[in-house]
């Protein structure tokens, strides 16, 4: 069982594949996804990591929190998440999980936190069907009608769907598909839609129905902490060329 990651949520675009398919893709964001610490079966009875994604303030960070990150020797995190894994697949504390942990076309739940949309009925909210539009019935068209029995049981049970607060809930989506992932900005490419408002973080794991790909990296894909990031190594390369080329223009 491999850790998942800490993404935020971009936006929704469009692309086209090779057979000019139209193909929606959620754009997910690896913002120093970093290892800030470990649970270990001896000292906390399950085996886990702690992710922490997003730049925070110091000022903004509590003292305890301060020190948690200055122990892990990174940076102050917005956002922090655990996720079980097996004893093999640990990951040292500061390594920072890059992109290409997933591969294209592997199944992938991803759980968010929905969109809040306020007070909303029982037709919206629970897709009742209403009352009656005629015969007898005024002013209620759109209530949800009767919430109970008589005197026994005399109440209205929990968890009865009715109007209320809809949405902000915890929601996870199973089996999505990475369509495509850009190591070098950090950016997985989901088909389809995800739970979440824009800027949101979502939690990424290997999905739990569907078989992990035999090239899958174990325990994941990383860099250590201070290790150069790739798109510095690839951005470095045609600024030494670059020279060489405007030289040869002035001599000829």
């Amino acid at each position: 069982m491999r850790t998942g990651v800490i993404a935020k949520k971009l936006g929704m675009a469009r692309f086209f594949d090779e057979a000019g398919v139209h193909v929606p893709v959620t754009v997910l964001a690896l913002e120093g996804c970093q290892v800030t610490g470990h649970r270990t079966k001896d000292r906390d009875g399950y085996v886990a990591l702690q992710l922490g994604s997003g730049a925070k303030k110091a000022k903004n960070t509590t003292k305890a929190m301060r020190g948690h990150f200055a122990k892990a020797e990174v940076e102050p995190k917005r956002k922090l998440a655990e996720f079980r894994v097996s004893e093999e697949n640990l990951i040292e504390v500061g390594a920072e999980i890059t992109a290409d942990h997933f591969l294209p076309g592997q199944k992938v739940d991803i759980t968010g936190t929905t969109i809040g949309k306020g007070f909303a009925g029982a037709m919206k909210r629970w897709n009742f069907g209403g009352l009656r539009a005629t015969h007898g019935v005024s002013l209620s068209h759109r209530s949800h009608g009767s919430t109970g029995q008589r005197q026994d049981p005399g109440k209205t049970f929990k968890n009865k769907k009715m109007a209320g607060h809809y949405g902000q809930e915890t929601v996870t989506t199973l089996n999505l598909t990475i369509w495509r992932i850009d190591t070098e900005r950090g950016l997985i490419l989901v088909r389809g839609a995800v739970p979440g408002a824009e800027g949101s973080f979502v939690k990424v794991r290997d999905a739990v129905k569907s078989a992990l790909p035999a090239d899958a990296p174990k325990p994941g894909a990383f860099r250590k902490s201070g290790a150069p990031t790739p798109a510095a190594t690839s951005a470095e390369t045609p600024a030494e060329e670059a020279p060489a080329a405007d030289a040869g223009g002035e001599e000829a």
